[in-house]
Order: C-alpha cells, then structure tokens, then sequence
C-alpha cells in the first residue's frame, strides 16, 4: 500500500458535520471496568488502519466510477467507515486525491542495480509494465490525466507525480551506466528521461492496448540501451 502521507486535514476535521450521527470506527473500545470518558476536543487519534482502508477505498471508487462521480460517501462506504472519518483527514475529495497522487512521487519505484544498462532497464519495464496493467491503475490514469485538462490542481498533482518518480529511478539508471562507462558522460538528462519512460507510458495512456505482445519488452530494452549510448 501507499507509504504514509500528510493529509489536507487536522485530526479536527475542515467540514461540516454531517446532520446524522455515523459511526465512528476510530473510536477505540475501553474495557468494561472504566467509565466512559470523552476524548477533549482536538485530540482524536486517527488510526492508521482506517486510514489505509480509506486509501485502498478511494483507488477502488476511481476505478469504479471515475473522479467526476466519485463521492465522500461512496468512498466512506466502500471503506466501512464513516465520513466524519473521512473528514477528518481531507477537506474533500479533491484533497483526498491530491494528496494520493502527490505520493506515488514520494513511494517511487525501486532502483535497479543489475550491474548492467540493459539488466537495469529490463528490472525497470517489467515492474512498470506489471504495475501500469494493473486493472486499477489502467482505469485511474486515463481517468486522472482526462480530469487534468480540467483541473489544474490535479494536473499539477499528477505531473509531478509521474514525473518525479520516473526521474528518480531514469537518472539512478543513467547515472550507474556512466559510472560503468556504457554511456558517454554528457548526455541531456531529460531526452534520457523522455526516451527511457516514454514508450510504456505511451501504450498505457494513449494506445490503451493489451498486453504487449511476446518479445517487445527485450525489443525495447534494446533499443532504449542503443539510444541512450547514442545521445
């Protein structure tokens, strides 16, 4: 799951309270031998399993109905929680996904350290192909990047993230290749970038398409190796 973030909202909660009382899963039971006693205001705990719940609940509201007709209570009730719950952690479901989206940078992907270019690439494109077939992350993108023309935050949000965590590990590549001499030391950092996340993202983004077919995975990796020794 996703490493722990920082939330748009206080333990207080930034809305309103809903008219009805809900449940309330963050409340922990006491035993039956004390008396009962309320929490002083400000000081409630959030529990990290609901938050997580949250998380995953959100993700699964995305790839279900998509940003536009997503909702504080569809989410609450996909995670068995309460809204107060989700509240008091994000103002909204613009925060929630902003803030959701802003740490796929921070959780990034691992640093292949192979030993070789196309050993650290072939570790990279597996992963990355893996993950963006994914039937959650193949219907959250698109969705995402279609809000983006709409919303600047979100696209702020979502470049950032995408890009951040593919830079890291493209210029951790890149750097190990020069180290071990496979690459000229001067190169333009960002066309490595470009030539090195570019294909996969494009047949997930845009061609939208099946499972590569059998071979192209080393086919790629070929050709990226080639172009990053000729820039």
């Amino acid at each position: 799951m996703l490493v722990r973030m920082t939330t748009n909202a206080d333990a207080d909660g930034a809305a309103q309270s809903p008219q009805r009382p809900e449940p309330d899963l963050e409340q922990a039971p006491e035993p039956e031998a004390k008396p009962r006693r309320r929490a002083p205001a400000g000081a409630a705990v959030l529990r990290e399993d609901v938050t997580e719940a949250i998380r995953a609940a959100v993700f699964g509201e995305l790839a279900a109905v998509g940003y536009a007709r997503m909702s504080i209570e569809g989410i609450a009730r996909r995670a068995g929680v309460g809204k107060t719950a989700v509240y008091r952690r994000w103002r909204s479901k613009l925060h929630l996904v902003l803030d959701l989206v802003s740490a796929l940078a921070v959780q990034g992907l691992p640093a292949p350290d192979t030993g070789t270019l196309e050993g650290d690439l072939r570790l990279l494109y597996e992963v990355t192909s893996r993950a963006l077939r994914h039937p959650v992350a193949s219907q959250v993108i698109p969705d995402l990047q279609a809000e983006a023309a709409r919303n600047p935050e979100i696209a702020e949000a979502l470049q950032k993230a995408l890009r951040e965590g593919q830079a890291g590990v493209a210029n951790g590549i890149v750097e190990a290749a020069r180290a071990r001499g496979e690459i000229r030391m001067h190169i333009d950092g960002e066309l490595a970038l470009d030539v090195i996340s570019g294909p996969l993202y494009w047949r997930a983004v845009v061609v939208r398409g099946p499972k590569p077919p059998k071979g192209y995975l080393e086919s790629l990796i070929r050709a990226t190796a080639a172009a990053l020794k000729a820039l």
